[in-house]
């Protein structure tokens, strides 16, 4: 007999809403929210229930049918409890999305951050599948990681363990969507390298992104990856510096975890080669030799249902 769940991958631009078959890991149907324009809680709810329907729908699928409900979300998780602490690029606060979700179908709810799901997918199903020593990286509107030690999630003290996004790599730096200063995040995420070209275009910098941009409208991954590909100055100058800085922080990673295997996914990973090249070249040359030299890199294999396969399979997790 086949079992289902539903995953939710809640991210800064997007709410993806899957039905995932257990037994295989595929995902039979999805739908997709924007979330960019719409922040804040009422909406994020809003917008998923109305996922969760079209779903269900549009697969044929009953609710007696599914076992669980996994939501990934990007911020702050209370596991235990399954509320969203904080998620900042969701505008999100003390969330009781495990209640929401339950009280209206009726079916476990589990919820766990955004990154630790799609490293539950890589996992299970892709990059990682032969491998129980990993970090994965993903880099979007934020950058997030999850450890993974002896085939298990490492969650730390208070659950918020593998926050690189977070660590300081300039005490007098920029300021993050978290409200701190100098965060990897604030200049390695696809949301610092558009900020960092907006800033330039104002200026009066020419760019080929121009061609592609509608006003209104938000500088994407794959808009940089078609001006990458015609050589545009300012945005290899962001992307180089952008690549600079995650390059420090895989570093870090690589001499305080020490994992075989570091996984890179995320919009703009995916779309812009130059940047995951450029970054893992600069993160071994940044490390501590022996390291160095032993450390993997893949880029994660599922895409965009990584989270969503990984969030049906929050029900197994251990904490």
């Amino acid at each position: 007999m086949e079992h289902y769940s539903i995953g939710i991958d809640l991210g800064g631009t997007k709410i993806l809403i899957a039905l995932v078959n257990r037994e295989t890991g595929e995902v039979l149907a999805h739908v997709k929210k924007k979330t960019k324009k719409e922040k804040g809680s009422q909406n994020i709810i809003r917008k998923m229930l109305e996922g969760i329907e079209e779903l269900m729908t549009s697969s044929g699928k009953k609710f007696n049918e599914i076992s669980s409900i996994g939501v990934g979300a990007a911020g702050q998780i209370d596991r235990k409890n399954g509320i969203i602490i904080a998620a900042p690029n969701l505008d999100c606060f003390n969330l009781d999305i495990k209640k929401i979700l339950s009280d209206k179908f009726d079916i476990p709810v589990f919820v766990g951050n955004d990154v630790e799901i799609a490293a539950i997918g890589e996992q299970k199903f892709g990059a990682g599948k032969d491998c129980d020593d990993f970090v994965c990286v993903f880099v979007g509107t934020g950058v997030g990681s999850s450890v993974i030690k002896k085939g298990e999630i490492i969650y730390g003290a208070t659950g918020t363990a593998g926050e690189i996004g977070h660590i300081i790599v300039d005490l007098n730096g920029r300021q993050c969507a978290c409200g701190a200063h100098g965060c990897l995040e604030a200049y390695a995420s696809r949301s610092a390298i558009e900020k960092r070209i907006e800033g330039a275009l104002k200026k009066g910098r020419k760019s080929a992104i121009l061609d592609y941009l509608e006003p209104g409208k938000s500088i994407t991954s794959s808009m940089i990856q078609k001006s990458i590909e015609r050589e545009d100055e300012l945005v290899l100058q962001c992307v180089t510096e952008a690549s600079e800085y995650l390059s420090g922080g895989l570093a870090s990673i690589i001499n305080f975890i020490n994992p075989k295997l570091i996984i890179l996914g995320g919009g703009l990973i995916e779309a812009v080669d130059y940047f995951y090249q450029k970054t893992i070249k600069k993160a071994r040359s940044k490390s501590l030799p022996v390291p160095a030299e032993k450390i993997l890199f893949k880029k994660a294999m599922l895409g965009d249902y990584s989270g969503v396969i990984g969030a049906a399979f929050l029900e197994d997790r251990k904490l």
